[in-house]
């Protein structure tokens, strides 16, 4: 009733407003502004908007709410006919598998080194003077003795030619000086005194070594004659010009004449931790001589065969490292002072030993592990103790039989007990991989790479995903770096597999899932 009294109040004052508003317009007087009038609204009105603006952001809310949740449900429905790896069971995830065999596998240390000549001269001027012939062309193979350049030696003539004059006057009064003093001897004492005869004793001595100074006179000038004679004083290839006919050399000369360096053989210096010191040496006792092999500056293409000729005699303590020279014969000239190489260095090969692929790897909670194919197309997590290996397989010490199969690729979605398919081409036979004789430094197997690359499907080295995690961070992706090293792309500098994690996989932890 209280509403109906303002309605009405509200009206008579619009009606108020309207009449006095007409009287003043028929008096002609001003009107004044008309005041606002409040309009009075029902409270059922407001409460009805309010309810509408409600119902509103509760339909907005059930939208944002659909758009979210469906996302979600779409991904676990997937990952639930996935049969992923922390889905549960589902649908068997598809595998490659290889089987461990038996292969040899070379052990190599792997340096970079540098190409350097036993023996590297630069040949100088040893007497001053002009230089009026050159007797090499530049880039040539030279023999010790052979003529090189020769310096104006005129003024050492002239000089020789003197000294012999004056070798000559010397000689002669040695001569008159002995004369005189066989004469004194054979005269009585009444004759002549004992000290004239000491005199001429003395001075016969004199005249002997002036004459024995005027010879080494002679042969100094002989031998700058000589040196004037250039010659090559090793055999070797001489390299560019540094001195043109016509200059005036010295011996103080800081460049030289040319640098002959020594290329058959030649040596390579390379550098190894000092952790594969013991091994190095361990056989190298009893004059045993390793085999090193020489790769280009990409490590792909094999330039020279040589052997290991000394290890230094002290460890570098800045670096950890020790350095080793091997020498090569350089048959085809294909090395050069101060080239880049890689060293592969065959240390021992371990032969008929069972090995693994390193795409099937793992490490995790459980320690180093592989997942094992069983008859039932399930898997199994197998603990394994690992041994040395190369860039494709790794000796396998305990763990699995002879045979057992171990997937290499599909492990980033697997867990204990899962269920898995395996493609026709991606079942290799247990007999393909057969022993091979190693080939020396270069950091491959073919044998092991067989047992590694016989599943189609690329090696998978990543690391396992945390099960604890509840995620797969997809970090098996990281498994490039395996597929990389079975192409013979190596990244580890010294194939080493001591079973601690350095064998394959990845770095990740893998909890109880795995067990």
């Amino acid at each position: 009733m209280r509403f109906e009294e303002q309605v009405r109040e509200v009206d008579d004052e619009v009606a108020s407003r309207r009449k006095r508003r007409r009287e003043s317009e028929a008096r002609g007087e001003p009107v004044p502004p008309s005041e606002p009038v409040i309009e009075v609204r029902s409270p059922v009105a407001r409460r009805s908007r309010r309810g509408w603006i409600v119902v509103l952001l509760l339909v907005v809310a059930a939208a944002g709410a659909a758009y979210w949740l469906h996302p979600v449900q779409l991904q676990q429905q997937g990952g639930h006919r996935g049969g992923g790896r922390f889905g549960g069971g589902g649908q068997a995830q598809p595998v490659a598998v290889a089987p461990v065999t038996q292969a040899d596998i070379p052990i190599v240390l792997e340096a970079l080194g540098t190409v350097t000549s036993l023996s590297t001269v630069t040949v100088r001027a040893q007497v001053s003077g002009q230089i009026t012939q050159i007797g090499f062309t530049e880039g040539q193979n030279v023999k010790k003795g052979d003529f090189l350049a020769q310096i104006d030696d005129r003024t050492l003539n002239a000089s020789l030619h003197q000294w012999q004059g004056q070798l000559e006057h010397d000689q002669a009064l040695l001569a008159d000086a002995k004369l005189d003093l066989d004469r004194d001897l054979k005269l009585t004492s009444n004759a002549i005194t004992q000290q004239a005869v000491d005199l001429q004793r003395a001075t016969v001595q004199s005249e002997e070594g002036t004459v024995m100074s005027d010879q080494a006179q002679i042969e100094s000038v002989q031998v700058n004659i000589a040196n004037s004679h250039i010659t090559a004083p090793a055999d070797g290839r001489i390299g560019l010009r540094l001195v043109d006919q016509g200059n005036y050399v010295t011996p103080g000369d800081a460049t030289g004449i040319a640098v002959i360096a020594q290329m058959q053989p030649i040596s390579v210096l390379f550098s190894l931790p000092e952790d594969s010191l013991a091994e190095v040496l361990e056989q190298t006792h009893g004059n045993a001589t390793l085999k090193a092999t020489l790769f280009d500056r990409d490590d792909t293409k094999q330039v020279a065969e040589g052997t290991l000729q000394t290890i230094d005699n002290q460890i570098d303590p800045t670096t950890g490292t020790v350095k080793l020279r091997a020498v090569f014969p350089n048959a085809d000239g294909a090395l050069y002072p101060n080239q880049f190489v890689n060293v592969h260095l065959l240390v021992r090969t371990l032969t008929g030993v069972a090995v693994l692929p390193n795409a099937a790897i793992q490490h995790g909670a459980p320690g180093t592990f592989v997942y094992q194919l069983n008859d039932d197309n399930t898997v199994s997590v197998k603990t394994v103790s690992l041994g040395p290996g190369n860039a494709t397989v790794t000796q396998l010490i305990s763990g699995l039989p002879q045979g057992a199969r171990v997937v290499i690729d599909g492990v980033d979605r697997l867990k204990d007990g899962a269920k898995v398919t395996v493609p026709d081409n991606a079942a290799p036979a247990a007999g393909t991989a057969t022993p091979a004789q190693p080939q020396a430094g270069s950091g491959s197997t073919p044998a092991g790479a067989a047992a590694a690359n016989t599943a189609n499907a690329p090696a998978n080295r990543g690391n396992a995903p945390a099960a604890s995690s509840g995620q797969n961070d997809g970090s098996a992706g990281q498994g490039a770096d395996a597929s990389g090293d079975a192409s013979g792309k190596k990244h580890h500098r010294h194939h080493r597999r001591d079973g601690s994690g350095n064998a394959g996989g990845g770095n990740g932890s893998d909890s109880g899932d795995s067990q």
